[in-house]
């Protein structure tokens, strides 16, 4: 069956990138940490792996998940993607099948930025399960710093830059502002991040599986130099306040238009622990808080509420 040969080949890789991660955590956070990996299985078809560190000394948070499932799509998911412009059959059970990997760190420095990535496939077989009515790839990188190092974010987007000229030179502007509109926070006028690179409905060609996968290769060159570079910088309590309310954001966007976290929650017997392991240890909320203009916590705003190119 090509689904369950595409489900093998995704699992195989997103199974590496797994490994690859959890090391780079290890080696980057040093010192105790409560570490926990998870096999999961879905009754309703399927199951994961998911990999979650927390309190470590550079890494507050850190956790990768790797799902393979399948089954019927949640009417609520039918109705969201014929938004797209998906073509589904008027009446009847959609079956799916979809593979990925998700990752989410959560630094402990404020000087440090939170990155997330996913990458997935996602398709429909026939009705007979023999070929495939439809199939695409969708995902994306995107940074998330609490202050703004300039250098820090044009090397983040140069490398991501890079990654998708190796596919497509008209895929890193395009992939760019989609992601800087996906991650708008519309309810605050705001932006999560200072963004990278999203995209969907994206065919499922071998070209772009290759893309894909550069993408999922490139996240530690985008991301450990930033790392290194911040992760001894002196802070204070209230750097660390700001770096929470700005957390706060990051839970308001993921609960409130993430696709994929709507997607698993519509989705039955979801595994709603892995769902949500992109939410931060800690977060803060404080009625009608506002930076003053001129603070370095009020530069990073000014980024937020008007997206720059940074290439």
């Amino acid at each position: 069956m090509k689904v369950a040969r595409c489900g093998l080949s995704v699992a195989e890789c997103t199974s590496h990138r797994l490994k690859r991660m959890l090391t780079w955590f290890q080696v980057e956070a040093g010192g105790s940490s409560r570490f926990l990996i998870d096999a999961w299985r879905r009754t309703a078809g399927g199951g994961g792996v998911t990999g979650i560190m927390s309190q470590g000394k550079v890494f507050e948070k850190a956790g990768v998940n790797i799902s393979v499932v399948h089954g019927e799509l949640p009417p609520q998911a039918v109705l969201q993607m014929k938004s797209r412009g998906k073509d589904f059959p008027e009446e009847g059970p959609v079956p799916f099948f979809a593979a990925g990997i998700s990752c989410v760190i959560h630094p402990l420095n404020p000087h440090v930025p939170t990155i997330h990535f996913n990458y997935r496939y996602f398709a429909i077989p026939s009705s007979d399960e023999k070929s495939l009515r439809m199939a695409w790839f969708g995902g994306g990188t995107d940074l998330t710093p609490y202050y703004l190092d300039e250098g820090d974010v044009k090397h983040f987007h140069s490398v991501l830059r890079t990654a998708c000229d190796g596919s497509d030179p008209e895929y890193y502007p395009k992939f760019k502002d989609w992601c800087d509109r996906y991650f708008h926070v519309t309810h605050r006028g705001e932006c999560r991040g200072v963004g990278g690179i999203f995209f969907d409905d994206l065919e499922a060609t071998q070209k772009n599986f290759e893309f894909v996968t550069s993408c999922c290769s490139t996240v530690g060159a985008s991301y450990l130099p930033l790392v290194r570079r911040q992760m001894s910088k002196p802070y204070d309590e209230e750097m660390r306040r700001w770096q929470l309310l700005r957390r706060g954001r990051y839970v308001e966007f993921n609960l409130v238009y993430d696709r994929g976290t709507k997607f698993g929650l519509h989705t039955p017997e979801a595994r709603i622990e892995s769902i949500l392991m992109s939410l931060p240890l800690l977060a803060r909320w404080e009625y009608c808080h506002e930076p003053q203009e001129d603070s370095p916590e009020g530069q990073l705003m000014k980024v937020l509420k008007k997206p720059r190119d940074w290439l």
